[in-house]
């Protein structure tokens, strides 16, 4: 993906009641210092190990890294992916990328969202060995950029497999990693890093785009490029501390997404498997995923207070996490959203249900055990506190899992990502592609169609109920608004064509299968 933007500087580390600094992560710790000092002790052992102590630890250090990289790259799968239709941010065509094997029992790979695609795709892996497997989509989260694809074990007939265990809390400064992966499309490139900031703002892909939100990214100096995306990112006992997802062009800073919501995610989907075998019909993952439209940004204690957290309060969060240097602040609200008209940009977030929260893996965790429940939020704004209830959103409610496919062209509700791109209502009528008919009235992509035939289109059923009773040749009116001049309609006559394309037909995606199933739209 194109570059991100540098921010601001700051150092964090998650506080207590995040994952990382809670729950047995000080035994994980140590099993992992315990594997690591067991890797660099059987390669000081060999015999060929040079007689002085600080060359043997070098070459201990390097024989362990060789060790590991060669083991992970037997996880590690090229991608290949096809999108035939444009969907919500991407566009029709083919891309590349990198994934890796989580579950070789499955046939569970991790990849990136930017590659599961939110829409139809067709996909196939190729291995070390040079097999190509095919792949089929099983999960992409609807906010970060993360998501699964599956195969089926039995399709790997002469290479044995190994599968790459997460880690989320070895993600630590300081912490050398490597990132293995289709850098470039080199098909195997092993690029060096050390972790510098857990805590940098997620990159900014550009508006139109997707781009990630509410949530940390790690950065480090890796110097990743196109074709690395989905690269496990591994340390010296070759678990996988953080997913590769950007970089920025003009430097070698890479951006990795951190796994403690991809963990909850794969044991999820790890209980859909079929009993017969992952050859079978899996179940569809549903994980339930909460949210309140709100994009919420991180700031430090001295940004929090003049936007009017109170001393009191940050005597109680910095008491709460003694590492924890800042507090989340109310970025945007989509309109009309569960927050719309209750939450204003420059709101200070203090507690969701009593909770002090102050990292985006805490809020997460509260608001995906709520969803379709009310929630207790506490926010400070101008130095006044102030207490809500709000009803917790599904995000899987808001996603576009169905669009109408008209004369060439792709409609389909606009999503959570574009609304909040573009600050419009979740569920509109949005142009992805506009093919012939469309194009021909010079109705762009990105358009919001507001009514077809004179009949109001404010949901995408509707919009398939106004094309009941237009026949072929048919002139009618079509009313839309452009996100850049959202306060004036615009119209437009369009000559339908069903000849060449046929009549319109909806396609909704099934994710027991991966497969989008066609039906016609009744006319």
């Amino acid at each position: 993906p194109p570059s991100g933007y540098a921010g601001r500087a700051r150092r964090h580390s998650p506080p207590a009641g995040a994952p990382g600094a809670l729950r047995g992560a000080p035994a994980r710790r140590s099993a992992r210092r315990l594997r690591r000092a067991a890797a660099m002790g059987a390669a000081a052992e060999d015999d060929d190990m040079p007689g002085e102590i600080d060359g043997a630890g070098l070459v201990a250090e390097s024989t362990a890294w060789a060790s590991t990289i060669t083991r992970t790259a037997k996880a590690c799968v090229v991608l290949r992916t096809n999108g035939p239709r444009a969907f919500d941010t991407e566009t029709a065509g083919s891309s590349g990328g990198t994934g890796f094997v989580v579950d070789k029992k499955r046939g569970i790979i991790l990849t990136n969202r930017h590659l599961v695609r939110p829409g139809p795709v067709v996909a196939e892996g190729v291995l070390l060995n040079r097999e190509e497997i095919p792949l089929h989509p099983l999960y992409r989260d609807p906010v970060h950029d993360f998501g699964f694809f599956r195969f089926d074990p039995k399709d790997v007939q002469f290479m044995e497999l190994e599968e790459v265990p997460l880690a989320p809390d070895g993600a630590r400064v300081g912490v050398e990693v490597r990132v293995v992966g289709n850098d470039s499309g080199e098909k195997l490139s092993i690029l060096s890093g050390t972790i510098a900031r857990l805590d940098r703002d997620a990159p900014n892909y550009g508006k139109g785009n997707y781009n990630d939100f509410n949530t940390f990214y790690i950065q480090a100096a890796s110097g990743t490029k196109g074709g690395s995306s989905g690269s496990p990112v591994i340390d010296i006992t070759g678990d996988a501390v953080a997913l590769n997802a950007g970089a920025r062009n003009k430097s070698s800073s890479a951006y990795f997404l951190p796994l403690h919501r991809v963990v909850r995610a794969l044991e999820a989907v790890k209980r859909c498997c079929p009993k017969d075998g992952p050859g079978g019909r899996w179940r569809d993952p549903k994980l339930p995923r909460g949210d309140l439209q709100t994009t919420f940004a991180f700031k430090g204690y001295d940004e929090a207070r003049r936007l009017g957290l109170r001393r009191e309060t940050e005597r109680a969060a910095r008491e709460a996490s003694e590492e924890g240097v800042g507090m989340l602040v109310v970025d945007t609200v989509v309109p009309k959203g569960p927050a719309d008209g209750v939450l204003e940009a420059g709101d200070v977030l203090v507690r969701i249900n009593g909770t002090l929260t102050s990292h985006f893996v805490q809020m997460e965790e509260i608001l995906d055990d709520k969803v379709g429940k009310k929630v207790s939020v506490e926010v400070e704004r101008g130095g006044k506190p102030m207490k809500c209830d709000l009803r917790v959103g599904d995000l899987d409610s808001i996603t576009p899992g169905t669009c109408v496919e008209f004369a060439g062209g792709v409609v389909h509700a606009l999503s959570y990502q574009q609304a909040r791109n573009y600050r419009m209502e979740v569920g509109l009528v949005y142009v992805a592609e506009p093919g012939y008919v469309l194009g021909h009235g010079n109705i762009p992509r990105h358009a919001v169609v507001v009514s077809v035939n004179k009949a109001p289109t404010p949901d995408l059923a509707s919009f398939a109920a106004a094309l009941r009773g237009v026949k072929h040749a048919d002139r009618i009116p079509v009313e839309y608004v452009l996100f850049s001049d959202r306060f004036r309609a615009k119209q437009a006559l369009v000559t339908v064509d069903y000849k060449w394309y046929g009549p319109p037909s909806y396609l909704a995606c099934d994710n027991t299968t991966g497969l989008w199933n066609q039906k016609p739209v009744p006319l």
